[in-house]
């Protein structure tokens, strides 16, 4: 897969509304998304909590057992968080949403420990 990157001066755009995420990201989000429309037999619009699901197992694949640790490193804590980075997008014109999309959307689609620590396939082995 090509690494994506955003031009010139949309990361200082997104710097002035929401400091509080590593461009990584933001980038990984976009990339979240092409993931879960790449999955659909036909491209059509994704909800939050879809995007928020793409987002988990896209970084179980892509980062495996540090997954939490790298989301973690970018600022990505919870779900509200991968929200809060797709609205920032929308109002910046680099996303479309949908009339009915709400940040709320994103609120408790999965408890971050909970998926990658407790319900990870390595958490299924016993200690001897």
């Amino acid at each position: 897969m090509t690494e994506l990157a955003f031009r010139d001066g949309i990361m200082e755009q997104i710097r002035l509304r929401e400091q509080r995420f590593d461009e990584r990201a933001y980038l990984f989000v976009l990339a979240a998304l092409e993931y879960c429309q790449g999955r659909l037999t036909e491209r059509r619009h994704i909800t939050g909590p879809e995007l928020a699901h793409a987002c988990r197992t896209l970084a179980m694949e892509r980062f495996g057992v540090t997954a939490r640790l790298v989301l973690d490193h970018w600022g990505v804590r919870t779900t509200q968080d991968i929200g809060d980075i797709v609205f920032t997008l929308v109002e910046l014109g680099l996303l479309i949403s949908q009339p009915q999309d709400r940040r709320e959307d994103f609120q408790d689609v999965f408890d971050f420990a909970q998926t990658f620590e407790r319900e990870y396939p390595w958490s299924a082995a016993q200690l001897v």
